[in-house]
């Protein structure tokens, strides 16, 4: 094999990869400048009053656990850092940290200094990255493969030759034609294997390269030994096709793996990289400037032009589209919005060009406290992880010294063979699989959920909800929409049907000249009938209601006491028309009753989850009588609802089902109900709730349809499956190949093989979580309530 065979390395990989460069003097002052640290970096308030910033990073060179905790360790370090947070599946890392004390440069040097790439998260940098890394997988991959072939060919003669057939002096020359192929191999393709190696060890733990790498180098070195001295210790067997198949089928498992990690996070990126990276800002002159976002302002107009995403919450100034607001509420359809609507920063413009006036910025808006709970969701680490991360590390050690013996025990029985077989146990039980199993399988739940509106805070949360035995839901706001509707109305004094119409319409149109909850409820129901013309001297009165002058009198909407109505109150909310007559005493004429309007898919949501075993309760602060009708529209037991409950009565209400063994999940969506949120095992808010009730749910629903929690349910059984299947594989993969490899029938390449198709596998079987079985389940089994959050 000539020199020239094998490919030249490009420049960009003879140096040192720009993820682990020293930080030039331009790069420090570009990535510590502010409106630099806006695009990736929230400020907070700190326990004590103090400024913190909390900064994502994007991060290379992970391929295990192990990777996680070393960068931990390395930005603890960094005085300033209050806590960092490293999810390696999702290859980020979420820093909290002290400007006053530390700077992002620093850190970006902490990360790099470990040995691991590190860039700010912004989305420019997140599609940079991914290519660069990409690149250099596939040149390693490409050169283990081709010398792979080459020294398969030099070794078949060695298998297929009969006695006599090959020479000593041609066996030697192929030998040596291995070994030199195996050089490039061992020296750069199995460079990442090294460099992990090396980090851990540095750092005093042990990690997943550890083992591989040690492998590697103690298949080169015995076989370089018996081709420069076949007669000496090491003996006459060469190991080079072995180690150059293994490091191939490894680096090949690793880039397809690598590949499916991202597709796993791809929903993620899509809900944390919707804004702009531009915006075009019009000036009071109408002349246009390109800025970034992080230099808007309040008050900024801007062009959002058609496929572009809005950089800020605002107002429509002028134009008419479509926008897609999936990301914030998981309703699919596009909306329509024109001059005076609210716009969404995140949302995408799918129809014409539109002016809008900037509202909201930053950490203000909507789609940013989206991006924040997904950051900590993204940074969970549930328990049966944390558990399989402690198991590995000890695995490990057990994998040494296993191997360690089985040398020393083959080194007694046939001297020949005890390399190799200590290479195959050292390869064959590196448990990869075993700390991909369950962290790229959640990732790929969240994101899916993601996509469909429903956001993970409590990665754990999916665990526990399928033990779930009962659902408690609070009513206002979570069973019911956050609207009324007319239910009920009452002729109070006798007239003629026209007359009694004349009425009506003058109901609907003095309701239409205010925005109260009652009066835009009683508009609605009364649509048609009447309009605001011929009204005069209109006035609301606060707490009271709405006074007018048509047809030559002074008419009342509002409260029976103030419209001159005797008697109890209705159950239900209620408003009177009243006239004013001769003798300046106030005449009722109709009665009003509302009622909360259920949401579309509350009954088939209620019904489907006691058709699973759920046991479904309702518990609300309201009227007896209201709760036992919707209880009864619910098809709820009455003992299964109980009304006039304070926060206390909730509290204790989900306390004593816990104390009868049941696990319960609350829904729930007011300020009054955060304490039960926090006492439940898992909590859920709607998109409409309080943003105290959202600080304290590990879920929250933004699409605000009740159908979604029939998909988390489903998402989370399904989740648990796969990760019970993932560690189950791990486990019976181990203990069936390595008696194998103890005793000998199990080559090096096939450990490699076997180890690389197992991470495999696992990272494949977790994608299906990415292809629902049922992905409209949510919007064909159950009605849709569009809903922006």
């Amino acid at each position: 094999m000539s020199q020239s065979s094998v490919p030249p390395v490009p420049p960009e990989l003879r140096a040192p990869p720009e993820a682990l460069r020293a930080l030039s003097p331009t790069q420090v002052v570009a990535v510590d400048d502010e409106r630099s640290l806006a695009a990736h970096t929230q400020w907070i308030e700190g326990s004590a009053g103090e400024r913190l910033g909390q900064s994502r990073l994007l991060l290379s060179g992970l391929h295990c656990a192990a990777c996680a905790g070393l960068i931990e360790d390395a930005l603890q370090r960094v005085p300033g850092v209050r806590l960092a947070e490293v999810n390696g599946a999702a290859q980020r890392a979420l820093v909290s940290w002290d400007p006053s004390a530390t700077k992002m440069s620093t850190l970006i040097a902490a990360v790099r200094s470990a040995g691991y790439g590190a860039f700010p998260d912004t989305g420019a940098q997140a599609v940079a990255q991914a290519t660069r890394d990409t690149r250099k997988a596939v040149w390693r991959l490409f050169v283990a493969g081709f010398c792979m072939m080459q020294v398969m060919m030099y070794a078949t003669p060695a298998y297929v030759a009969e006695p006599g057939d090959l020479s000593d002096e041609m066996a030697q020359l192929l030998r040596w034609a291995s070994w030199v192929l195996s050089i490039p191999v061992v020296l750069f393709a199995a460079g990442p294997f090294f460099g992990g190696a090396w980090r851990a060890l540095r750092e005093r733990r042990i990690g997943m390269d550890v083992p591989v790498a040690l492998g590697i180098l103690v298949a080169f070195v015995a076989s370089s030994a018996a081709t420069f001295s076949p007669q000496g210790p090491a003996g006459a067997e060469v190991y080079f096709d072995s180690l150059t198949m293994f490091v191939a089928f490894l680096l090949g498992a690793r880039w397809l793996e690598s590949r499916a990690r991202q597709r796993a996070a791809q929903s993620l990126d899509a809900v944390m990289r919707r804004l702009p990276d531009a915006v075009e800002r019009l000036g009071p002159d109408g002349r246009a400037e390109w800025v970034t976002p992080a230099e808007l302002a309040v008050g900024d107009e801007i062009r959002v032009h058609v496929g572009q995403a809005f950089a800020a919450d605002g107002l429509v100034v002028d134009g008419r589209t479509q926008v897609d607001e999936a990301v914030l509420s998981g309703e699919s359809r596009p909306v329509e919005r024109g001059p005076g609507d609210e716009v969404a920063a995140g949302s995408l413009n799918l129809g014409a060009p539109l002016r809008v006036r900037v509202s909201r910025l930053g950490a203000q808006t909507r789609y940013q406290r989206i991006v924040a709970l997904v950051e900590r969701a993204l940074m969970q680490r549930p328990s049966f992880m944390i558990s399989a991360d402690r198991i590995a590390g000890p695995f490990l050690w057990a994998v040494l010294l296993l191997s360690l013996a089985a040398f020393a025990v083959w080194s007694w029985i046939d001297p020949p063979r005890a390399v190799w077989i200590a290479v195959s146990v050292l390869i064959v039980t590196c448990p990869c699989a075993l700390s991909l199993g369950a962290p790229v399988a959640l990732i790929a739940a969240a994101g899916e959920l993601a996509r469909r509106g429903v956001l993970l805070q409590r990665l754990d949360s999916l665990e526990v909800l399928t033990r779930a035995t009962h659902l408690v839901f609070d009513k206002t706001g979570t069973l019911t929409e956050d609207r009324l509707t007319l239910a009920q109305r009452e002729m109070l004094a006798a007239a003629p049907p026209a007359q009694q119409q004349r009425w009506l319409a003058l109901a609907a149109g003095l309701a239409q000249q205010s925005r109260h909850p009652l009066s835009r409820a009683l508009a609605e129901g009364l649509a048609g009938i009447g309009d605001t013309d011929g009204w005069q001297e209109v006035h609301e009165w606060p707490g009271q209601g709405l006074e007018g002058r048509a047809d030559g009198r002074v008419w009342r909407l509002g409260l029976g006491s103030w419209c001159g109505a005797v008697g109890a109150a209705p159950l239900r909310p209620a408003v009177w028309l009243a006239r004013q007559a001769d003798d300046g005493l106030w005449q009722p004429l109709l009665r009003f009753e509302f009622d909360e309007l259920l949401r579309p898919d509350a009954q088939s949501a209620v019904a489907q989850l006691q058709q699973a075993g759920v046991t479904v309760h309702l518990l609300s602060g309201d009227q007896t009588a209201s709760v036992q009708a919707m209880a009864q529209r619910l098809g709820l037991p009455g003992e299964q609802a109980r009304a006039q409950c304070t926060p206390q009565d909730k509290l204790a209400a989900v306390e004593g089902l816990q104390a009868d063994g049941g696990v319960v999940v609350m829904v729930g969506d007011g300020i009054n109900d955060a304490p039960v949120l926090a006492r439940s095992d898992v909590s859920v808010a709607m998109g409409s709730a309080a943003a105290l009730a959202q600080a304290r749910a590990d879920v929250i629903v933004l699409s605000n349809r009740l159908g979604d929690l029939l998909l988390l349910r489903e998402t989370a059984q399904r989740t648990l499956a796969i990760v019970r299947q993932n560690l189950r594989w791990a486990f019976f993969y181990n203990m069936a190949c390595v008696p194998l490899a103890l005793v000998g029938w199990m080559p090096p390449w096939a450990a490699g093989l076997g180890m690389a198709a197992s991470s495999l596998l696992v990272v494949l079987n977790a994608l299906r979580l990415t292809r629902p079985a049922h992905r409209g389940a949510s919007t064909t089994t159950v009605a849709v309530a569009p809903r922006a959050a």
